[in-house]
């Protein structure tokens, strides 16, 4: 979780700095939309790695259950149907 939440805070600060860039004129770099690709993809690897997770304990299940709830409510996100059958299933 701690990784998923330092991707995570790596991605809203590259869409930052990309969009700081973008209003001064300098966000058209071809490399500069590969950072921030790369960046995004990094955060959804951490992410569909809490979804696969396993948890051993109940006390594992519940910590899960409760950081995907609260990504969720704090992004606004969804979770594909595979992903909600992963959770439900753990």
């Amino acid at each position: 979780m701690e990784r998923h939440i330092a991707a995570h805070l790596a991605a809203a600060d590259a869409v930052r700095l990309w969009d700081q860039l973008r209003t001064v004129g300098e966000a058209t770099s071809v490399a500069n939309a590969k950072g921030l690709l790369d960046v995004a993809r990094h955060e959804q690897a951490r992410r569909l790695a809490i979804v696969d997770y396993l948890p051993r304990t109940n006390r594992e299940s519940r910590q899960k259950l409760t950081y995907m709830a609260a990504y969720l409510i704090a992004t606004r996100g969804t979770l594909a149907p595979h992903e909600m059958n992963s959770i439900l299933a753990s």
